[in-house]
């Protein structure tokens, strides 16, 4: 387990790997699981995050074979989410609102058809907008995960005591939905991500990638 204070200090890796975002004597790619499921997870995405080195929702989608990326916010182009919403799936949006359920085993089970969960990705103002904007979704169901952020050390600074990243989140709806197997297979991709960032910022030495 890692201990210690939250990190607010960035720093942007040079040379990244183009797929996980890492430095390339710290790439992770090999140990990326392909997951091919049941639920579907459709991430919008703002535009800002697709190039941050800390973005863990892209990292999430290249384990799930059924799953699609969404970018909002670029000029000139508004994003329409109205074909995403199909008779083929019930659909949930994950976003941590006033109204939200907790999505447990007992409710995904409830759903007869097959689940499709959007996932906004961004900072908090980012995300919040994906939820409050789009008329296409005002009546989807909005679920939260049970597991609140209480981890020490963060990928980047978050601005909510129970934040968590991206991947962190989705792990915990697909081990609602999916199965414990599915959720600790993504949050050891997530340990990766963090670990290896942390060396490569100088947080951790070298020994403590597995």
């Amino acid at each position: 387990m890692l201990s210690g204070n939250i990190l607010t200090r960035k720093r942007k890796t040079k040379a990244p790997c183009p797929n996980c975002f890492l430095h390339l004597d710290l790439c992770l790619c090999s140990l990326i699981p392909i997951l091919n499921l049941k639920t579907k997870v459709s991430m919008v995405i703002h535009h800002k995050e697709l190039k941050r080195t800390s973005n863990t929702g892209q990292l999430a989608l290249k384990s799930l074979i059924n799953s699609n990326l969404r970018v909002r916010g670029l000029k000139d182009s508004p994003l329409e989410l109205g074909d995403l919403l199909t008779d083929e799936y019930e659909t949930l949006l994950l976003f941590p609102s006033s109204n939200a359920e907790v999505l447990t085993p007992e409710l995904a089970q409830n759903i007869k058809k097959k689940i499709q969960i959007i996932v906004p990705d961004g900072n908090w103002r980012q995300a919040s907008k994906v939820n409050t904007r789009y008329k296409e979704l005002a009546n989807i169901k909005r679920v939260k995960v049970a597991r609140v952020g209480t981890d020490p050390y963060h990928l980047r600074a978050e601005t909510t005591q129970d934040g968590m990243a991206t991947l962190q989140a989705i792990a915990y709806a697909l081990g609602a939905i999916e199965g414990e197997e599915v959720q600790d297979q993504l949050l050891k991709l997530y340990d990766e991500k963090l670990v290896r960032t942390l060396v490569g910022r100088g947080k951790l030495p070298l020994s403590s990638i597995k």
